[in-house]
């Protein structure tokens, strides 16, 4: 059950109004964690017990541990746009992942976290993967970050350089190092704005493939080389935390860490564990969507475990009320406003949580407080394949229902047994078709190059190897031949 107590809120208040004015700043600061692939499986403070996490786990026992928080999609770039916006991608044109040579990214009229903090009178850092639009005018300086120090994209993507700022530094990266180098500038970044309110994006690349751990956490975990990496980004959330703490400033900040989507199954051993739920990464069961999300929020709200669902789109409009900012009023803002469930309180009547598929293309499913309704799904062989590579689609099924309250891994279809229930859940997904992109679709990867003209090259390229392979017959040829004629001298 959901901890619904006023006191917890007025506790809170009073304790944000109790720390000297020299420790806290007039308005609360944010710090939002992201990891990578992250499964629900692989955090303690949700049931792992090969992997040690005592810096998040103690963020869940000091604050918040949301047991339904949903990510914003089952693929990285549509996710972590909608957790920068509070919009779903669609609305954007984002169809799925933004690859290194997309000439496109998230268009600029949005407006992110980062923006309506800036506006707000806050200093705003992103450390980590961007993901967005790796070309200049897509980068997070024009999306509202004062700095920016990390990656324009998955770390298993060509062209893999560091961005101090905006200059790039064309050396190859040390990914067994990445996670300490991304904290090591989130530390200095809290020190540089600590007399100021801020807003820090960090946004790690791990666990996403390839893993990789440096020395001081490989072979320390019971999972293997992922076990290592996710303790070392365990670690990370501690130095974060502590540097809040040094800075006397813990207690008036928002620290919230979470994953932008559900773990790479196929990568077995280096992949993640759902924890019970089904599927994963890319599928629109609860595998892909569902992911381990733990808050703090100052004194006063401990211990407090949240059951309502709740999603990234809800984090820029609770955002703006936490700190006082103003929420875009000119466009559609698909999340709400969950400060009360932030503080211990009942978060009201539900709202309508869609799972879009891999590729933007329809809502497989909606779930609405503790059911959800799954749409049926046609089998075909392109389906099969992703299925069973890449976990993009799932295999063929009929119309599901599921209560979730008691059936969380979507084992058990209850569809005959409540058909009133999943009447109201269809005109809902209906409600979700209709949503459709603002702008034009993305480019998310770059078009084929037209090679008219190149016709000339590639005779004379034609020519030139035909040449070259006769010169290395005759070579080979000559030196075959001499070494015959040379054993035949020898035996007489």
């Amino acid at each position: 059950m959901i901890f619904r107590n006023w006191v917890a809120l007025l506790c809170t208040l009073g304790v944000l109004l109790a720390v000297p004015a020299q420790a806290r700043t007039e308005k609360p600061n944010v710090v939002i964690i992201l990891a990578d692939d992250l499964g629900y499986g692989d955090i303690g403070a949700f049931g792992a017990t090969d992997i040690a996490t005592p810096h998040i786990d103690g963020l869940a026992t000091r604050g918040i541990r949301f047991t339904d928080f949903y990510a914003g999609h089952n693929v990285c770039s549509p996710s972590r746009a909608a957790l920068l916006t509070g919009r779903h991608s669609k609305r954007m044109g984002i169809s799925h992942v933004f690859q290194a040579d997309s000439p496109d990214g998230m268009p600029l009229a949005e407006v992110t976290i980062a923006e309506m903090l800036r506006d707000n009178g806050y200093a705003t850092g992103l450390v980590g993967k961007w993901h967005l639009g790796s070309q200049d005018r897509y980068m997070p300086w024009n999306q509202g970050f004062d700095s920016f120090q990390g990656v324009p994209y998955s770390n298993d993507m060509g062209n893999f350089f560091w961005y101090d700022e905006q200059e790039i530094i064309y050396e190859p990266i040390d990914q067994a190092y990445l996670t300490q180098r991304y904290t090591g500038k989130a530390v200095d970044f809290i020190s540089a704005n600590k007399e100021a309110p801020f807003f820090l994006y960090v946004a790690h690349s791990m666990p996403h493939v390839p893993i990789y751990a440096s020395p001081d956490f490989l072979g320390k975990s019971e999972r293997g080389l992922y076990g290592d990496v996710v303790q070392e980004l365990d670690w990370s959330v501690g130095q974060m935390v502590a540097a809040l703490e040094d800075a006397g400033i813990l207690e008036n900040t928002l620290v919230l860490f979470t994953s932008d989507n559900g773990p790479w199954l196929p990568m077995g051993s280096h992949g993640g564990e759902t924890g019970g739920l089904r599927d994963g990464k890319g599928t629109t069961f609860d595998g892909g969507h569902k992911v381990p999300t733990v808050a703090y929020l100052g004194g006063g709200v401990s211990g407090v475990t949240v059951v309502e669902p709740v999603s990234m789109l809800d984090l820029l409009p609770t955002i703006a009320n936490l700190t006082g900012a103003s929420v875009p009023t000119d466009r559609v803002i698909d999340g709400r406003d969950v400060t009360a469930v932030f503080t211990g309180e009942d978060g009201g009547d539900p709202v309508p949580y869609f799972y879009y598929e891999a590729f933007n293309r329809q809502i497989d499913a909606v779930r609405l407080g503790e059911w959800k309704l799954k749409r049926e799904r046609s089998f075909w062989v392109p389906d099969l394949i992703l299925s069973t590579i890449l976990r993009w689609g799932e295999f063929s099924h009929e119309e599901m229902l599921f209560n979730l309250k008691i059936d969380p891994g979507e084992t058990d279809n209850v569809l005959e047994d409540h058909p009133d229930v999943a009447e109201r859940l269809r005109s809902l997904l209906a409600e979700g078709d209709a949503i459709e992109a603002e702008y034009r679709m993305r480019v998310m990867i770059g078009t084929g190059a037209d090679r008219a003209g190149y016709e000339r090259l590639l005779i004379s390229a034609a020519v030139i190897g035909l040449v070259l392979i006769c010169i290395l017959f005759a070579v080979f040829f000559g030196l075959w031949r001499g070494a015959k004629a040379a054993l035949g001298h020898l035996r007489t």
